[in-house]
């Protein structure tokens, strides 16, 4: 070939080779803005009447809502790790919402599947799958940079003396705990900011779960937010919550606009949603879901049944929105049946990432661009599965099967004519629950989660929510020396089955002084033989103060000679009880004076604790401080000693 018919074609060609080989630069950036605990009706553009969401109703008109895009899971780890890996709760390694359950180190996250497309990878926000030194930290998992909580009892408080930026610590200038200068979520935010400006070039995913409105309901004063709703007629606690979702909305339209002033808006894919069900906050006779309305339609009055923490409807419904300018068409809103599982699949296909090939989720890129566009039909689920303390549910089209926690009968429900699940059809219908529950059997495998290689850096994490950071705390959990009261205990391990061990399968609950009922942590949890549950005193919407009181029913007279306590068996020490008074009564509501008064071990083995052999029906345990100095009370199981 002449040579300038040689450079002609080579000219003609390079097009050609440059749409078959695009270049890095031209791979979609993906940035996923997760809400902790925002409820499905609260914002504006899903129907919310109280709380200003002006950023996320453009969003919307810019986009694609989704009516029926689920939660993974009704609690804040498990969600997040359905998330990251595109598996449904019944295949995941985090099932637990203890705050530092780890992902094992050989699972693929969405960053690391990114990472060998060249995508540079962040994170800014709450982690919640592996606490510092353990198999799940996120730069273990494909993040170049993760800023914010890696536990997530540490990110009950917007001033903690630090965060944690890729396991090291970020101080955070005059912060206490409850209290400060520094609020922790313009720190992340901010970063968050950053890392786009700095990524701008190149291929990026950009995870923000966000922690607002969760947690301690703080925002500052100086705050914009806060001047719209300071004078509104709620509880101060409600007035907080709605001023941090528009702060919260205020930032989603600053990441917007930044895409923008890049240059990068037609090229960026932006998710928002929840994380899990709404909570319900702020209850009263008048507003008996919560003042927001997190799962009832303002306007119709349609409930969703469940909250935070169940699996019915209430507990999985999140908002959720799609925008991407040039190819998601906007304004559109779509019913399609999809959970977060179908994230990570969505992603890889809008990327060309491989991957894996285990999982749950389904891509949902021709829901969200159009069959024609993506070159192939959207697939359904066969079903979808969750699972989470005690709960299991599983969803096929409009029928719907739900096991709750401390049952063994399932119930069924058929969404199309009930969608607020209640009409229980499982009598009427025994077919169609049987087909469910046989695929339910099938979805679920034992779950095996990673490891720590040590616990004290992540034991001060979870102790910096209240600013206590500095307590010596070893890397194992502490024995018990077994004595209170001069009184020596049996072997460690071995007090919940030891002779003279009253039976309790006839005890009842008759009162309690609170419970957080809205994460399953009842007061019924202490007596019901399962140490992994337990009773923590009130902290959702308002912390209950001490003293904390248990008062249960033997179910006759009873020679009582002492009791066992055990703590709570996950790596937190919260509410681990310390000063108690232990009284024995004829009567449920007259209690004279303790038997027994003594300070407990900090400790996960059981304790026991005697006293004089006193006669008796009812009980009263009396929770008067604990270990950490704060107002918490939990118990993981309860057992009396006697006759």
């Amino acid at each position: 070939m002449k040579p300038y018919l040689t450079i002609l074609a080579a000219l003609l060609l390079a097009p050609l080779a440059a749409l078959a080989a695009p270049s890095a630069r031209s791979k979609p950036n993906v940035i996923y803005i997760m809400a902790d605990e925002l409820g499905y009706y609260e914002p504006a553009f899903m129907g919310g009447r109280n709380i200003k969401t002006p950023n996320l109703d453009r969003m919307t008109t810019e986009g694609i809502r989704f009516n029926n895009l689920f939660a993974g899971s009704a609690v804040c780890a498990p969600t997040r790790c359905c998330f990251l890996t595109g598996k449904h709760s019944g295949h995941t390694s985090v099932r637990a919402n203890g705050g530092g359950t780890p992902l094992r180190a050989d699972e693929v996250t969405i960053a690391s599947m990114l990472k060998p497309l060249g995508y540079a990878t962040g994170g800014f926000g709450k982690w919640g799958n592996g606490g510092r030194d353990s198999t799940g930290v996120p730069e273990k998992h494909g993040f170049d940079i993760f800023l914010g909580y890696y536990d997530q009892v540490h990110a009950h408080s917007y001033y903690p003396p630090y965060l944690i930026r890729n396991s090291e610590e970020v101080k955070l200038e005059g912060n206490h705990g409850t209290g400060g200068k520094t609020y922790s979520h313009y720190v992340i935010h901010e970063a968050a900011m950053k890392f786009i400006r700095d990524n701008a070039k190149q291929p990026f995913f950009a995870y923000l779960p966000y922690t607002p409105p969760h947690g301690n309901f703080d925002i500052p004063d100086s705050d914009p937010a806060w001047a719209l709703y300071k004078d509104k007629p709620w509880s101060e606690p409600a007035r907080r919550y709605a001023a941090m979702v528009t702060m919260m909305d205020r930032h989603v339209g600053e990441v917007l606009a930044l895409l923008k002033e890049l240059g990068i808006d037609n090229n960026t894919l932006v998710f928002f949603s929840g994380d899990n069900g709404g909570a319900d906050y702020f209850t009263s006779a008048e507003h008996p879901r919560g003042i927001h309305s997190a799962n009832k339609h303002p306007q119709t009055g349609v409930e969703y049944r469940g909250k935070k923490g169940t699996l019915y409807e209430g507990g999985l419904r999140v908002p959720f929105i799609a925008r991407w300018p040039g190819k998601i068409a906007p304004g559109r809103v779509t019913d399609h049946l999809g959970y977060f599982p179908d994230v990570m699949p969505t992603i890889a296909e809008v990327t060309g990432a491989k991957a894996p090939a285990d999982l749950d989720g389904i891509s949902i890129l021709p829901t969200l661009i159009g069959e024609a566009a993506a070159g192939h039909a959207q697939k359904q689920h066969e079903y979808l599965y969750w699972e989470i303390g005690g709960w299991t549910a599983i969803r096929q089209g409009t029928w719907r099967a739900v096991k709750p926690a401390k049952s063994d009968l399932w119930e069924l429900y058929d969404l199309a004519t009930d969608p607020s699940e209640s009409k229980n059809l499982a009598a009427a219908k025994p077919d169609m629950l049987a087909k469910l529950t046989a695929l339910a059997t099938k979805a679920h495998e034992p779950v095996r989660e990673g490891t720590f290689s040590r616990t004290d850096r992540h034991e001060r994490d979870r102790r910096a929510k209240f600013g206590k950071q500095d307590e010596p705390e070893s890397s194992e959990p502490k024995k018990a020396k077994g004595k209170a009261n001069g009184q020596s205990a049996d072997k460690p391990g071995a007090a919940l089955n030891m002779q003279g061990i009253l039976p309790n399968k006839d005890w009842k609950i008759v009162r309690v002084s609170s419970e957080n009922t809205g994460n399953q942590k009842f007061a019924r949890n202490a007596i019901d033989g399962d140490p992994k549950t337990l009773w923590h005193t009130k902290f959702t919407g308002g912390v209950a103060p001490p003293p904390h009181e248990l008062v249960i029913d033997l179910g006759a007279e009873r020679s009582v000679r002492g009791f066992v306590y055990l703590g709570r068996q996950d790596a937190a020490w919260n509410g681990a009880v310390k000063d108690i008074e232990f009284f024995v009564s004829a009567s449920p509501d007259k209690f004279v004076a303790p038997v027994a008064k003594v300070s407990l071990e900090k400790s996960k083995e059981p304790q026991e604790i005697k006293c004089p052999p006193t006669k008796g029906r009812y009980i009263l345990f009396r929770a008067l401080s604990e270990h950490s100095a704060n107002s918490f009370a939990t118990v993981a199981e309860f057992r009396i000693i006697g006759e």
